[in-house]
């Protein structure tokens, strides 16, 4: 008989998974429903930082600068996936009561810089998708095709006619 190890390797036991769970795990697709409405968006809370970085506010300004910034929010949650949204939420929260200057200054340039991000994102992500468009369409002309055949009809030599 031999002797039994002094570290036993551990003992793995399978946890069966129910459908519904690993559905739930895999992450959600961000996406934008509704792209011209989100550049609209942007482009005017963009000209507002502008505006209030150049302008001293008086309260009834600041309340409604306050008033656009939650609107603005509540329409940009429109046009994101849940996942976006959720994220927006946390990054950007809603203003309280009467902000200060500084306050809307900084949720306005928080808001563009989280819009600015997912616009790269999304350039990101159409470049990874032409790139892979790309490649399959390659490979498949490179399948596809042998050394020397045409690739359209039109590639095709014409036979017939005499030219003078």
């Amino acid at each position: 008989m031999s002797p039994e190890p002094e570290n036993p390797s551990p003992v793995l036991q399978a946890v069966p998974v129910e459908p519904g769970d690993a559905e739930q795990e895999k992450p959600s697709q961000e996406t934008v429903s509704e792209p011209a409405k989100l550049l609209r968006i942007a482009s005017m809370v963009r000209e507002l930082l502008e505006e209030t970085r150049q302008a001293s506010l008086d309260e009834s300004g600041r309340k409604r600068l306050a008033e656009i910034y939650g609107r603005s929010l509540g329409e940009l949650g429109e046009a994101i996936s849940g996942g976006l949204r959720k994220e927006l939420e946390e990054l950007a929260p809603p203003l309280e009561g009467v902000p200060t200057e500084s306050e809307i200054r900084i949720a306005q340039a928080q808001l563009v810089g989280w819009l600015e991000g997912l616009f790269h994102g999304i350039q990101a992500a159409m470049f990874a998708q032409q790139a892979a468009a790309r490649a399959q369409f390659e490979e498949l002309r490179r399948r596809g095709l042998g050394p020397g055949q045409p690739q359209s009809p039109q590639d095709t030599p014409q036979r017939g006619g005499q030219y003078l």
